[in-house]
């Protein structure tokens, strides 16, 4: 009996899960009709400019970041020139950020620690990355996944909301829901999948009045048929 009872859980499990993966590559293709040129609205043009852009924008807008950002990397060009620079100097020059003296002091720190444990270059894994003040591993993903081209799930706070409405995940840990999207989404689609759920998120699926008229999965979530 036991089993028995065993049996029937991993089966109801393994259908869970193909269940899921059929899912997920049904709301990535309807996505990538609804927004083929999907990307983030952080504008950069390297590796490095997106990583200090990702602690800049923290608790703030996209477009404010965008708006300093032509400004300070003419002005630091490479870790070592923020490692050269005072902090107070850091600070005065993204005054206009939220919270600018906890990030100019990641900033510095993060750069300091690009020097001394990878000479300069951003390191091309989540483990290595996470090492980073400042860095957690949506910073990171986002990095591999945007600059790198690397595979990568980045779970900010508009793919996690989407991915719990539609039912991919019941978890609330992003780090975990990062862990359940690896095993549903097919590898070669994680960024991609990222970017697909974040555009939609900031333009449909809402945090506040979500637009679930207007949704072209609204079939496929759960939260959509609930409604």
């Amino acid at each position: 009996m036991v089993q028995r009872k065993g049996e029937r859980s991993r089966r109801e499990s393994s259908e869970r899960a193909s269940g899921l993966k059929e899912k997920a590559q049904k709301v990535i293709e309807r996505l990538r009709n609804l927004y083929p040129d999907a990307r983030l609205e952080l504008e950069y043009d390297n590796a490095f400019q997106l990583l200090v852009e990702a602690i800049l924008a923290a608790q703030e807008s996209d477009k404010k970041v965008n708006k300093l950002r032509g400004e300070l990397f003419r002005k630091y060009r490479s870790p070592d020139d923020f490692v050269k620079a005072s902090l107070e100097e850091i600070e005065s020059d993204i005054r206009s950020i939220s919270f600018y003296r906890r990030k100019a002091k990641l900033i510095k720190m993060c750069c300091e620690a690009l020097i001394k444990e990878f000479g300069g270059d951003i390191p091309q894994s989540v483990e290595d990355m996470i090492k980073l003040p400042g860095v957690g591993r949506k910073t990171a993903n986002m990095v591999l996944g945007c600059a790198f081209g690397l595979p990568a799930i980045i779970v900010d706070r508009h793919v996690l909301r989407v991915s719990q409405r539609i039912g991919f995940t019941r978890q609330k840990d992003p780090d975990r829901v990062e862990s359940e999207l690896m095993d549903i989404v097919p590898k070669e689609e994680w960024t991609s999948f990222s970017l697909l759920l974040l555009n939609h998120g900031k333009r449909v699926c809402t945090a506040k009045n979500p637009k679930c008229e207007e949704c072209s999965i609204c079939d496929l979530c759960e939260s959509c048929m609930s409604t």
